[in-house]
């Protein structure tokens, strides 16, 4: 059986690009939605044009014309969207909805695999507010494509390198402290940190494999299950130098959420979840359910000591 033909909706934004790359990487003709709103947006043309010239196809469609979305889909085999849910970009996930109506009616997508690429949002009915829109809204999508009975993937990919990493999990910067870190709790927590790049790379891996059928892909490489702790302690290594360690107990991380505006309020209660609770770790992948890594063992995945190498 060949590779199957991909739509890549939302493939100019942080995540989407790299899906292009890996699914171009990886040999399966590769479709990107071009909407007509990108007006004067000299930068993603651009994108969309190095897209083109690597022989993927520019198919141009609006959430706003039903029917150009339908045509859009009709020609691939697997629609994968990465349309922004983090706030303090933009916050589109319901838009999905006019997507999940297109792909019912084409009728032929095999695989659509939604706008999820974080926290798996099933875990999370007892998020604090306001962040819970993020997981109540995705949930909204599942439910919708359930409900059309439409062939799923859900990948779950726990914390980007870029947002989570890089900065040792500091809020407010991308940059690694220079004097000193502030540590949540005790900093013994259990987090999952992903490069972007692996992250779209096991994405593409999993759209023609029978295994992840109707299922929740979790990303979990052994090897990037860190606490903070030893993020930091990876950096100091690798810096040569010892940072302060500022320890922030739970209630006044929590506290400080009252000072911020929406979207650093949605980032706290996010970081809470994360850096506290433990809710990418704290629980067995069950059934209906897999983990990437154990099922491509062949993907060498960026380690963070290998990652962090960039920010000296």
């Amino acid at each position: 059986m060949g590779k199957s033909k991909v739509l890549v909706v939302g493939g100019t934004g942080y995540i989407g690009r790299r899906i292009v790359e890996a699914s171009l990487a990886q040999g399966h003709e590769t479709y990107v939605l071009q909407r007509p709103e990108i007006g004067l947006d000299i930068d993603k043309l651009q994108m969309l044009l190095s897209f083109k010239k690597r022989g993927a196809h520019l198919i141009e469609a609006s959430f706003a014309d039903h029917r150009s979305l339908v045509e859009a889909v009709k020609r691939v085999d697997v629609v994968i969207c990465t349309i922004s849910g983090v706030h303090f970009r933009s916050h589109n996930i319901l838009m999905q909805l006019k997507l999940v109506d297109a792909i019912r009616e084409a009728g032929n997508v095999k695989r659509f695999l939604p706008s999820e690429f974080g926290i798996d949002p099933a875990r999370m009915e007892n998020a604090l507010e306001p962040g819970r829109v993020t997981f109540d809204e995705k949930m909204v999508v599942r439910r919708a494509i359930q409900e059309a009975k439409i062939p799923f993937t859900y990948v779950s990919t726990n914390c980007f390198a870029g947002y989570f990493a890089g900065n040792l999990s500091q809020m407010g910067t991308l940059l690694p402290p220079k004097e000193k870190v502030c540590i949540y709790g005790d900093g013994n927590v259990k987090v999952v940190f992903m490069d972007e790049d692996d992250i779209a790379t096991y994405t593409i891996k999993t759209i023609d494999d029978p295994r992840t059928l109707n299922k929740t892909v979790y990303l979990r490489p052994p090897e990037n299950i860190l606490t903070q702790r030893q993020l930091v302690e990876i950096w100091e290594k690798l810096a040569g130098k010892q940072l302060e360690k500022v320890h922030i107990p739970n209630d006044q991380f929590l506290a400080t959420m009252k000072e911020m505006d929406y979207a650093g309020q949605v980032g706290v209660g996010h970081f809470h979840h994360i850096f506290y609770e433990g809710c990418l770790t704290n629980f067995e992948i069950g059934e209906g359910q897999e983990e990437a890594s154990k099922l491509y063992p062949e993907v060498k995945y960026t380690r963070m000591d290998d990652y962090l190498k960039q920010y000296l």
